[in-house]
């Protein structure tokens, strides 16, 4: 497959949860972040080709952080070996300037030795 992203993703034992905006509904998990985007494992099932407007909060505490908004284009979905997880894939399509600052930070943090 061919390498489309910009920005290198990087893993993190960083527990950063996503929630819809609007439903404040759980989505999942982010296994891996990147200013472009990001990976996530779930519970509920996403659909792929669809737009989202979440909010991504860690749940342990990083200095001038409490949560990342932005609008997501959910690129792929696939279950997990357990039947009951899903992963999916997603690119951030929507950040503004500010939450693009914090994004950055929040990479920062998890880029940190």
């Amino acid at each position: 497959m061919e390498e489309r992203r910009q920005h290198s993703r990087h893993a993190t034992e960083l527990q950063l949860e996503v929630f819809d905006l609007h439903s404040g509904q759980r989505l999942g998990r982010i296994v891996d972040l990147s200013m472009d985007g990001f990976m996530l494992l779930g519970e509920t099932p996403l659909v792929a080709d669809s737009v989202l407007e979440c909010r991504l909060v860690p749940l342990t505490w990083v200095e001038g952080i409490e949560e990342v908004r932005l609008g997501a284009d959910c690129l792929w979905t696939r279950a997990g070996e357990d039947e009951r997880n899903c992963w999916a894939g997603f690119h951030i399509i929507d950040l503004a300037e500010d939450q693009a600052a914090t994004l950055a930070t929040l990479l920062e943090f998890i880029r940190a030795p």
